[in-house]
Parts: C-alpha cells; structure tokens; sequence
C-alpha cells in the first residue's frame, strides 16, 4: 500500500466560502470559514424520518438530503461544538428541535475532493417550534417520511430524477444497528 508524505499546503485559489488547494500532486478543496460539518438522523416519535429537499446548483437539480450544515461557520460562534451546530441545524432547517442527542460517527464525507469531515448525529424526541425550511439564502423543503415507506420513497424520487444524497444511507445503517425497523 502506497503511503503518502505530508507535504505543505498550497492555495491555488480562495474563493467566498472554499479554498482550491494543493498537497504534493494532490489538488481539493477546503472550507475556510468552518470547523466542521454535521448531519442529521432525525426522527420523530411516530417512526418518520425527516429528510430535506433543496436545489444544489453543482448539480443542477433538487437533492433529497439529511439535515446538515456546518459549524463554527457563525461570527461570534467559531467554537461552537458539533452538537450544538447540529440542534441549530435542525431548528433551522426543519423546524424541530430534538430532547436526545447522540453521536452516530465522524467520517470523511468525500476524501478524493476534500479534507472534510462530517459528524452524524441521531436526534429523538422532537418537537416542532417553527416552520424550518432554511435560512434567507435557502428555500429547503421538509419530508417526512414513515420508516416503513422510506425504500420505496427514496426510490420513486431516484427514478423522477431527484438526486439522493447517500448520507441517506449511512443513516439508515445506523438506525438498523441501532434496532429501528426500515421498509
């Protein structure tokens, strides 16, 4: 197995949120003005999942998410810790705060393009206090979706020609770990 050495990190180009950097041959991008990336498992007490929906301009079409966002992105809140980016996220995003909180993993969320890391967290008992649907620069729509539809749900959006996330996924795996019932 090839192992790299770690060389400097060049910028080759800074832009409003990203960096284009360089690692030995090696060229990704990296956030500039965040600490972290959250995503979220959340799920009500009726067993339905809560999924996001909004249009990603790389890919020129709606996407059907997690919850997610990043942390330490806020003036004033650079330290925030991931949890707590996480439970604004949710209220931001949804409308619903969550009573538990648990860390599910930390993994790279794509390590050929960025050195990103994302921590995905289970949020239960929620209750809903506003409408969600993003901050003034988004226009997020909210599924929820019963656990029992959500293969045959994912999949009629895939074949309409939503894009999937496969975070999606990953949160399902947790969920069946952790003995929730999928399908």
């Amino acid at each position: 197995m090839a192992q790299f050495q770690s060389t400097a990190l060049e910028t080759l180009h800074s832009g409003r949120f990203l960096n284009l950097v360089r690692r030995g041959k090696w060229e990704f991008v990296e956030r500039h003005s965040a600490t972290g990336v959250v995503g979220i498992v959340a799920v009500t007490d009726e067993g339905r999942l809560l999924l996001v929906e909004q249009f990603r301009p790389p890919l020129q079409k709606q996407v059907i998410e997690l919850p997610a966002g990043l942390a330490g992105d806020i003036a004033g809140e650079e330290a925030e810790s991931m949890a707590t980016a996480a439970a604004r996220e949710l209220v931001e995003e949804t409308g619903y705060e969550a009573r538990e909180t648990r860390l599910l993993t930390e993994a790279a969320s794509s390590a050929g393009l960025t050195n990103e890391m994302i921590s995905l967290f289970l949020m239960t008992g929620l209750t809903k206090v506003s409408e969600g649907g993003g901050d003034e620069s988004e226009n997020i729509i909210v599924h929820e979706i019963p656990l029992s539809d959500l293969p045959r749900w994912l999949e009629e959006r895939r074949t309409a020609g939503w894009a999937l996330d496969p975070k999606i996924y990953v949160g399902l795996f947790w969920l069946t770990q952790l003995g929730w019932k999928i399908g």
